[in-house]
């Protein structure tokens, strides 16, 4: 039972036989020994082991010690789970929130269009010759140009997008 403790405990608190061997002043094979349960520690020895090993002198001679590495490993495993699903669930929030938002700049982007296709570019007929009306002017058909150059390349991309970020069930 003490061999077991003594084992169990060293190697819960990742120590080595040699590393507990230097800490108490022996020799590694004396480790070895007490662990196969050739030989046993005195009581001064015993002492120095609990304390190295911060365990009750009672804890290394009562009943047997289990490791706790399983239950950590089970817990480790469990809140990697929980994160890995906390993570799955925003990259699909993210991915959906994508999607619906490349479908509304194409809803939009059919609308400007739809709207300056049914407006046939009004300011071409306006008096430049007043500065207000210019400006005005200059202004919409510099709009107009960009969008009518810009919003197909966005257009196309939003629509690629949106067949990428289609959710496949």
């Amino acid at each position: 039972m003490l061999n077991e403790n003594i084992k169990t405990i060293r190697k819960s608190k990742g120590l080595s036989q040699q590393e507990l061997a230097v800490r108490l002043n022996v020799v590694r094979q004396t480790i070895s020994k007490w662990e196969q349960g050739l030989s046993v520690p005195d009581s001064e020895m015993l002492l120095s082991i609990s304390e190295v090993l911060e365990t009750p002198v009672s804890t290394l001679l009562g009943e047997k010690v289990t490791s706790s590495e399983v239950d950590d490993l089970k817990a480790i495993s469990a809140k990697l789970e929980v994160i890995n699903l906390q993570l799955a669930r925003r990259k699909t929030t993210g991915k959906r929130i994508l999607y619906w938002f490349l479908i509304l700049l194409c809803v939009a982007i059919a609308a400007i269009f739809a709207i300056l296709f049914a407006l046939e570019s009004p300011y071409l007929g306006w008096d430049y010759s007043d500065p207000e009306t210019a400006i005005l002017g200059v202004a919409i058909h510099s709009f107009e140009w960009l969008f009518v150059k810009v919003a197909p390349i966005i257009f196309i991309g939003a629509v690629i997008g949106i067949f990428l970020t289609w959710k496949k069930e």
